[in-house]
């Protein structure tokens, strides 16, 4: 402990020296100011005051220089130095400012906050195209903390986060830094250049903080918040908001800066509550301390988030930025609950530097290959936000426990005390070798499962894992065993695979063995679900073959946007029977169909024969506009919403010993999701092919639909499935099309509704279509309302669906279930 508090001090003291004007910012109080913004006059050059209202400002050149300091809430103090050697202190107090309405006409007829938010939507659009570029300098912080950790989340150990919980189970879980250099394009363009990034406890880490995930420009009409929220000066605000005048004052310049009240019309809207101060005559945004709910941004784990935006205005170029930005927010959720924080900084901007979209490629963020390896002198020389004593703390604790951690004793202890095989090790066990980075080991599933051809089954999972470079390349073993009661079989299915890179993401996998596989490969009905179905209501809606294969695949990313994928496989198809009656409720004119799903009553005839064939697939997957991270030996990509996926298929059968069964398939699919604006999500997903040569193929090899008899679902959403179509109804050997799409109103419907805008349901429409050569148009047609639940257990969607085909057919009541 003494080393550790002398390890701080000493920080401390190197920490201050090495600083150029340093100080600390207090209210008349005493009381320490944090998020105090800190400029050179007529500069976009600052910093921000941390927690402990200390502030840094990074001056080199000894001169005259006029600092000002601005808080929302009290006076503006502008400080004239001159400045002859470093370091310099400034310790600055600030007044709180007096906002007044004695100044404002107060007309009973309109709110006077309505004319000033009515100036500032007429003039957003002119505001919004001022900067039609730029570049600057970035820095982000983050910090997540937590309190009160439960010793165990769903049965598993939490442990003490890396060192992360003190005595009491609280601490910080996260702490991290990032300084980039960024260039911004309208409408949308923005890249990031990572020079430093910093986590606490790991040397290697790169932050998940960045300058693209904190971009809110609210002279958009909707901020990208979690869910498309509505700016406070949007084109429709005054449909969501009222606004009140809590008052005006005049900044440093003489400008005066009207302080507006923002007030949802109803509380679960996509809106923000708070504060947004409107400059006089420029109609521009001073400063906002913006609010939204976890509720509203469709974040259920988050109870509230707090927004502050400061901004500061250069005579020279006529031009208002942020230069500041906080993120505040508390979660509670599985009895988890904590707070945390992420500071932007933003500095040294150039406007309208001649930029276009040549400047511009797929890649947003790129860090630099030494980028998580600055020391601790190059951190306190460009670190525009000081540390607080916790965070200073934080990193000094962690980084020397990640020492101790990393050291081969240590792991050896931690894995002798996991590798202990104790009575509940039976179900799973996991044998771990963490300075060789590998594990073994298995685990049985709890969960029974059964269906009409093997009775109940009992499953075991056995796997080995070995890591490489720090996941970067990993090989993977599994071998996965069932066994059937009723049909006293055991089948076992294996698979060798290997990650070449973090990159391109290359792929080799080997796996073979035998199986009970659904005719349709997509698996429409899942295990629990049928069992609870056949056994309760003798309704065995899956239907099984036996799949005995030997598979090679691969895949990989040839160029951005475009992936590989190819198996060659060689199967033998076995027909299966049912070999069991049993069930929980028997119903005395009721039994199980077949499990042939050609014919629910063909018992003991097989829907075909028995037969050896090789497959051959290839498949490229376009995803348009894709956009991506690049990391030292590592590369994330991030769809883009404003472009669709698509994908192209095709599969030969070959080499059959019917030679019947040989065909050739073509297929593509094309698929998006997106919001329009504030009015939802919407989702579409279209699907067609072709059969080649295939008049009398193994109905195995059909291109089968995913209905659904259940009318139970747990899928998240309905683009690929039909829920009031049975499961083989539409299966073709020819051309077909099918379509689906699907819009989430997310509140905007019944948002406004009186009453029920109080229950936060969604509103969500669907509609789908299946055509065949042989199969009759068939369409489905949905209104549910999803979200529905209380607090944060949001868990069940319920919708009413009816079918056309030739006319009316059916209708139906679906339940959405989310918490399998």
């Amino acid at each position: 402990m003494n080393r550790l508090l002398l390890s701080i001090g000493f920080l401390i003291i190197s920490f201050i020296a090495s600083a150029q004007v340093v100080g600390t910012i207090t209210n008349t109080k005493g009381e320490p100011l944090p998020f105090v913004n800190i400029l050179i006059e007529n500069t976009y050059k600052g910093t921000t005051s941390n927690d402990d209202g200390y502030y840094e400002l990074n001056i080199t050149e000894p001169k005259t220089y006029t600092i000002i300091y601005t808080y929302l809430g009290y006076k503006t103090v502008r400080e004239k130095v001159t400045i002859e050697k470093f370091p310099y202190t400034i310790d600055v107090t600030l007044q709180e400012e007096s906002v007044s309405l004695g100044e404002v006409v107060i007309d009973a007829e309109d709110n006077p906050a309505n004319a000033i938010m009515r100036q500032a939507i007429a003039n957003r659009k002119e505001n919004l195209e001022k900067i039609q570029s730029f570049e600057a300098n970035f820095y982000s912080r983050g910090l997540i903390k937590i309190k009160d950790a439960p010793e165990k989340i769903l049965g598993q150990e939490v442990g003490d986060l890396g060192g992360g919980l003190d005595s009491t189970r609280s601490g910080i879980i996260y702490l991290s830094e990032t300084i980039s250099k960024i260039q911004f394009l309208r409408p949308d363009k923005l890249k990031e250049k990572i020079t430093a990034s910093k986590v606490s406890g790991d040397d290697n880490g790169f932050s998940f903080n960045t300058a693209i995930d904190v971009n809110y420009n609210f002279y958009n009409n909707t901020v990208e918040f979690g869910n498309e929220i509505v700016s406070p000066i949007a084109n429709n605000a005054f449909g969501y908001y009222r606004y009140k005048l809590e008052g005006v004052f005049y900044d440093e310049r003489g400008n005066l800066i009207n302080k507006i009240n923002v007030i949802p019309k109803r509380e679960n809207d996509p809106v923000f509550s708070g504060t947004i101060y409107i400059v006089e005559d420029q109609w521009t945004i001073y400063a906002l301390e913006l609010d939204i709910t976890g509720v509203q941004a469709r974040i259920p784990v988050v109870d509230i988030i707090s927004l502050k935006q400061s901004f500061s205005y250069s005579e020279a170029i006529d031009m208002w930025a942020v230069i500041s930005q906080s993120i505040d927010f508390k979660y509670q959720f599985l009895g988890i609950k904590g707070d945390g924080r992420f500071t932007a900084v933003y500095s040294d901007y150039e406007f309208n530097t001649g930029l276009t979209k040549a400047d511009f490629g797929r890649e947003i963020v790129a860090f630099e290959n030494e980028a998580n390896k600055k020391d601790s002198l190059f951190w306190k020389t460009l670190r525009p936000v000081p540390l607080t004593i916790e965070e200073r703390t934080d990193y000094i604790k962690k980084d020397s426990i990640q020492i101790v951690k990393e050291s081969k004793p240590y792991l050896d202890s931690i894995d002798r005390a996991n590798n202990k095989f104790k009575l509940g090790s039976i179900l799973g066990y996991t044998y771990q070798n963490s300075h060789k980075d590998f594990r073994a080991g298995w685990d049985i599933p709890t969960v029974p499962q059964f269906n009409t051809v093997q009775g109940y089954t009992a499953k075991a999972n056995l796997f080995y894992i070995k890591n490489y470079d720090e996941f970067k390349r990993f090989f993977r073993a599994n071998a996965n065993l069932e066994y059937g009661f009723s049909d006293e079989r055991l089948r076992a299915t294996g698979s060798l695979t290997y990650k070449f890179n973090n990159i391109s993401r290359r792929f080799l996998t080997l796996s073979g063995g035998v199986s009970a596989e659904q005719f349709n490969p997509s698996e429409p009905i899942s295990p629990l679900i049928n069992s609870v179905s056949t056994l309760f209501f003798e309704d065995n809606y899956m239907k099984l073959y036996d799949r005995s294969f030997l598979q090679l695949s691969y895949s990989e990313e040839l160029f951005n946007g475009f992936r590989f994928y190819t198996t060659l496989s060689y199967d033998r198809r076995k027909a299966l029977f049912n070999t069991t009656d049993q069930v929980f409720i028997n119903e005395d004119d009721d039994m199980y169909t077949s499990n042939n799903p050609l014919d629910e009553t063909a018992y003991g005839v097989a829907p075909f024969e028995t037969h050896n064939i090789l497959k051959a697939n290839v498949t490229a997957q376009i995803n348009f506009g894709q956009e991506y991270l690049s990391y030292p030996d590592s590369k994330f990509n991030i769809r883009n919403d404003a472009f669709p996926t698509l994908v192209l298929s095709y599969e030969k059968g070959f080499g059959a010993t019917n030679s019947d069964y040989n065909f050739d398939q073509v297929k593509a699919r094309l698929y998006q999701s997106f919001n329009i604006a504030d009015k939802g999500r919407f989702r579409y997903n279209l699907r067609a092919g072709k059969f080649f040569n295939a008049d009398d193929i193994a109905f195995v090899d059909y291109q089968h639909f995913n209905g659904n008899q259940t009318h139970v679902s747990t899928e998240g959403n309905y683009t690929n499935i039909f829920n009031n179509l049975p499961y083989y109804a539409g299966s073709t050997n020819d051309a077909y099309l099918e379509a689906h799409a699907e819009h989430d109103f997310n509140g905007f419907i019944l948002g406004k509704v009186p009453l029920l805008n109080k229950l936060n349901f969604n509103l969500v429409v669907g509609a789908h279509l299946l055509a065949t050569t042989d199969f009759k148009p068939y369409q489905e047609y949905s209104i549910g309302v999803d979200n529905i639940g209380w607090g944060k257990w949001r868990f069940l969607r319920v919708d009413y669906i009816r079918s056309y085909q030739s006319g009316f057919q059916s209708d139906a009541i679906l339940f959405g279930l989310k918490f399998f």
